[in-house]
């Protein structure tokens, strides 16, 4: 078949994306994020409901209810939050999701106190200027040893307080998103708004393109993939097969590379299906989506939380390549569009 020319759905994926990643959304603080995901799936003429968790449910339409796809991304990323008040006035933290505080050095971030009010401030090692601590070259970076320090004038707990700052409140640390001219995105949480943005785009062309699935597709956004429980419920009726669509890992020992479409053989969960990732790579192909076949010792995902609450489902993971997953990461336009290829291939 002809290849189907796609730019111009991979640029509107890259522009919604990037309006993604500027909405904060850690775990446990997704509301912002989810109404505008809502909102952009009804501005392209689809249902779209709140689910009780707070992720996102949207019916793309499709014939065949009793044979239906479930497609699932997820909208939370990695954060912190407060646990603590320290004696001089700088925040300690716990991480949300898998957030390293070697990530997190000298990041600049918002802190989101229960009442509403944001503060800017930045993730520090203590005691962080060279000139002073001799040991800052040999400390390990963890969440005992970098702190919060606060872009207002305080130096104790109960200055803080008074702030308004208390222990539980959310911080959000910032995306830092660019697009490079060679079509690189860059950012923090690429995993997994560039997989929500894939979905977006994957809805418009069905839109624009007047295309009734032969089955019926429905999309789940996600709001606790990074703690392991996101695709734990909401499953349609009727649904045989549930694909995460998140992100293909990019490392040393694997196939894929940020220019194509991974597609998982198994990860830290077990083996996915085998029929459907056949089925998958035979999409692949009919549609020219370069894609790569790889293994993730260190991965987890939405459809597994699908599985392990007991949904009856064939299961797989694809994604756009990702480098430097959990960190600052890197994919790039051709991934993005090879992933959307290799999705209507599957669907049509």
């Amino acid at each position: 078949m002809k290849k189907v020319d796609l730019s111009k759905y991979t640029d509107f994926i890259m522009d919604k994306t990037v309006e993604l990643l500027n909405i904060d959304s850690p775990t446990g603080y997704t509301r912002n994020a989810c109404e505008w995901v809502k909102k952009n799936f009804e501005d392209l003429g689809y249902s779209a409901s709140f689910t009780n968790k707070g992720g996102v449910l949207i019916s793309l339409g499709g014939k065949d209810k009793d044979n239906g796809l479930f497609l699932e991304a997820h909208t939370d990323t990695l954060g912190g939050m407060v646990c603590t008040v320290k004696d001089n006035g700088r925040l300690q933290l716990t991480n949300l999701g898998g957030m390293e505080a070697n990530n997190a050095e000298t990041e600049n971030c918002h802190i989101v106190t229960r009442e509403g009010k944001i503060y800017e401030g930045t993730c520090q090692l203590c005691n962080a200027s060279v000139h002073v601590n001799g040991e800052y070259r040999d400390t390990k970076r963890t969440w005992d040893t970098v702190e919060i320090v606060i872009d207002e004038k305080t130096k104790s707990k109960e200055e803080t307080l008074k702030l308004g700052i208390n222990v539980g409140d959310i911080v959000c640390f910032e995306p830092n998103t660019r697009i490079t001219k060679s079509g690189y995105i860059k950012s923090r949480f690429l995993d997994d708004k560039l997989s929500v943005g894939i979905l977006l785009g994957y809805a418009k062309y069905l839109r624009d393109e007047n295309i009734t699935p032969d089955r019926a597709i429905y999309v789940h956004v996600t709001v606790y993939e990074e703690v392991g429980h996101g695709g734990a419920a909401n499953v349609p009726e009727g649904v045989t097969e549930a694909i995460s669509v998140d992100m293909g890992c990019v490392g040393e020992g694997l196939s894929c590379t940020e220019h194509e479409v991974s597609i998982c053989a198994k990860d830290s969960g077990g083996p996915y299906s085998y029929d459907l990732v056949n089925t998958l790579v035979a999409a692949a192909k009919k549609m020219e989506a370069e894609y790569a076949i790889d293994i993730y010792p260190h991965y987890g995902s939405d459809v597994e939380a699908t599985l392990a609450a007991g949904a009856d489902v064939r299961h797989g993971l694809i994604g756009s390549g990702v480098y430097a997953s959990h960190g600052y990461e890197r994919s790039h336009r051709d991934g993005v569009e090879n992933t959307l290829r290799l999705l209507i291939g599957y669907t049509m």
